[in-house]
């Protein structure tokens, strides 16, 4: 299951480098990009738990400052390649066959699909705290990205109490970028983002520290360790 998380994670990577003009490319083991990607997005991503230090540094941008690594197994060491630990996080995966999770989401919300760029920007305002420059990540293109689907929950007053990107490629989905208005319990987040995903279709995603237990409590279960790797 492992395998089928990290695919689908760097389709999400695709789209977001894609919507930035840079996309980069699947091979068997890694997805890389020779250009170096948005930030928060690795250049290379592990596909299989075989992938080797080679298939994933011979093909990215190393002479740009901030070349990162997504190692989806944590079983590589790049440490001997000037790398260090950025960051290690717990992949994790919520069964399709689950029922509807007793969590309920935040009252007096509706949950919809962001369809305008004008709603893109609102959404990516309340993602980042309203900084503008991080929220310039999220480009219009992703709204036309045939995997990718931004979905928020709007208030009486028409804020954004919470919101997440789901990634679905007809196997599975993965839910990433999740965030809750302060105030606002992630946990019911995550339940409310779990009623925009497809009937029967399997979550997956990664979570760490404190932004783990939401999760957990909705159902999910951790699967394995995930390790990103920093250029030093």
């Amino acid at each position: 299951m492992i395998d089928e998380a990290a695919l689908n994670n760097a389709e999400w990577c695709q789209a977001m480098c894609a919507a930035h003009g840079r996309p980069g490319t699947f091979g068997p083991r890694a997805w890389t990009n020779a250009r170096r990607t948005p930030l928060y997005y690795p250049d290379a991503v592990t596909l299989t738990d075989d992938a080797s230090v080679r298939d994933v540094l011979d093909s990215i941008d190393r002479e740009a400052p901030g070349a990162t690594v997504k190692d989806s197994f944590a079983r590589l060491d790049l440490a001997a390649e000037g790398f260090r630990p950025l960051f290690e996080a717990r992949w994790i995966h919520r069964p399709g066959w689950l029922p509807p999770t007793e969590t309920e989401a935040p009252a007096g919300t509706t949950w919809r699909a962001v369809g305008t760029p004008e709603g893109l920007l609102d959404w990516a305002l309340a993602w980042s705290g309203g900084d503008a420059d991080e929220a310039a990540l999220f480009r219009a293109g992703l709204l036309t990205d045939p995997y990718t689907k931004i979905v928020a929950g709007y208030d009486a007053e028409g804020r954004i109490a919470g919101g997440a990107v789901l990634t679905d490629n007809w196997r599975l989905t993965g839910i990433s970028n999740l965030f809750a208005a302060p105030g606002v319990d992630p946990a019911e987040v995550w339940a409310a983002c779990l009623t925009q995903v497809d009937a029967g279709s399997p979550v997956v995603g990664y979570e760490s520290g404190d932004d783990l237990p939401p999760a957990l409590a909705v159902g999910f279960e951790e699967l394995g360790p995930l390790r990103v790797w920093l250029a030093a």
